[in-house]
């Protein structure tokens, strides 16, 4: 029956006809109370009645809402790619300046990653920003803030030096922006004690805890030296380093002279060398960058009493660049780097990779751990991106960060890659190099390691 049928019958009277209709022979009083009953029970009936047929051609007007058929959530944020889109990534490395070498040694290992994915991710183009940071603390935190204000990044590679990290990485997490460091080497980056702000942060290159121990190992057992002094710079891995150094030295039971510091921009540093000279000390560690390093080790020579003395850097001046600064002075000292001979088989590709795309060896140690950095970013990318039917590119940053937290037994350059709960992921072999008359002529760093712990 349809509601108007319903209504015309109530219109004519029939519905009240067929139920109030008195029956022959009945008294009155009965006949009205019969009416009575009957006219509630209609009354109920017609109203349920009229009352389903709106509800059944409200249902009919309105259908249910279709389930979603995507849903993908994230505590934190996610960033959607439309197809054709690019996958955008960001590197924060000192490019400028006189300490360029180092990132551009990294930022060419990342493009060389790129190049050996196809340039894509899941079917999607890669591109890459770079944003230059000086390899000091304002720089740092400048590039951070300029790429936490882009919400297409979805992740990014650096710093170079440890001193724009420590500024720089919280303001990528508060933008949900995870940062994996290739030569961030402070021990503090990773400490426990670090803080929350640092919860998206990690790394491929080694912990200084480890490079200073190697430093103090050979100083002691193979030079066999018993007094010794250091330099700094202020900065967290300088400062760091140097610290590692001297503690380790003293345990084996060497003496420290004395632990100096200088500006970055220092130029003279002769008032700092002859106040070491005083302690005579037979050993000079100066863990510290190329244009300091380089006026540290021109001037130790002219300083009486450090004119035997030994020298040594570390990876802050491991670059041709520093060859330019220092000069011949630089020839037989000594630098704790990576142990380039301990890198996996797949390094010697990468070098030729290189060789052809920039017509030059690596200028500074950090390249395979640039390239690594980059591939381990990749690989996290791929396992929580989610693809809509319509083809849009899902990616949580929560989920990002935790994949790479979860790293384990990844087969990197620098090799097998396991990262720990506070974001060490290295797996460190340091090893001493020395520098020859022939490196220094050539501006070309030593690549076989004339000493290592192991």
């Amino acid at each position: 029956m349809e509601e108007t049928d319903l209504i015309k019958m109530i219109d004519k009277g029939l519905i009240f006809n067929i139920f109030f209709s008195k029956k022959k022979g009945q008294p009155e009083g009965v006949a009205r109370r019969e009416v009575t009953v009957r006219r509630l029970i209609v009354f109920c009936t017609v109203l349920i009645m009229v009352l389903g047929l709106n509800v059944a051609s409200g249902q009919a007007a309105s259908p249910a809402k279709p389930k979603p058929s995507f849903l993908y959530d994230d505590k934190i944020g996610v960033v959607k790619i439309k197809p054709g889109e690019p996958i955008h990534i960001a590197c924060w490395f000192a490019v400028a300046g006189s300490e360029a070498s180092l990132g551009i040694d990294s930022k060419r290992g990342v493009e060389i990653a790129i190049e050996d994915k196809g340039g894509k991710v899941l079917g999607f183009p890669i591109k890459l920003t770079v944003e230059d940071t000086g390899c000091n603390p304002e720089g740092g935190q400048a590039a951070a803030t300029k790429i936490a204000a882009d919400p297409t990044i979805v992740a990014a590679i650096g710093s170079t030096c440890s001193s724009e990290a420590r500024p720089g990485a919280p303001i990528l997490w508060r933008a949900g922006i995870v940062t994996v460091s290739p030569s961030n080497t402070a021990p503090e980056l990773t400490s426990p004690k670090r803080g929350v702000e640092y919860a998206g942060y990690l790394r491929t290159a080694h912990n200084d805890k480890v490079q200073g121990a190697v430093a103090a190992e050979f100083a002691y057992k193979k030079l066999v030296v018993k007094r010794a002094a250091t330099i700094h710079d202020g900065s967290p891995y300088s400062e760091q380093l140097q610290a590692v150094f001297a503690a380790t030295f003293k345990r084996l039971g060497g003496t420290i002279t004395s632990q100096e510091a200088v500006a970055p921009t220092d130029t003279d540093m002769r008032p700092v060398l002859t106040k070491i000279s005083t302690g005579k000390p037979e050993f000079i560690y100066y863990p510290v960058f190329i244009a300091a390093g380089g006026h540290i080790t021109r001037q130790a020579k002219e300083v009486a009493g450090l004119e035997k003395v030994y020298l040594m850097g570390a990876d802050g001046v491991f670059s041709p660049d520093f060859y330019k600064a220092a000069g011949e002075a630089a020839i037989n000292m000594f630098h704790s780097s990576p142990d380039f001979s301990a890198f996996a088989g797949g390094y010697r590709s990468f070098l030729e990779k290189h060789q052809k795309k920039y017509g030059e060896k690596p200028l500074s140690v950090f390249h395979a751990h640039a390239y690594d950095a980059t591939m381990m970013i990749f690989g996290a990318i791929e396992k929580v991106a989610k693809k809509a039917p319509e083809g849009t590119l899902y990616i949580g940053r929560q989920v990002l960060r935790d994949a790479l937290y979860a790293t384990k037994g990844f087969k990197g350059l620098t090799g097998t890659l396991i990262c720990d709960a506070y974001g060490d992921c290295a797996d460190p072999r340091i090893a001493v190099y020395q520098t020859t008359t022939d490196n220094v002529k050539k501006l070309v760093m030593p690549d076989k390691p004339f000493w290592k712990p192991y």
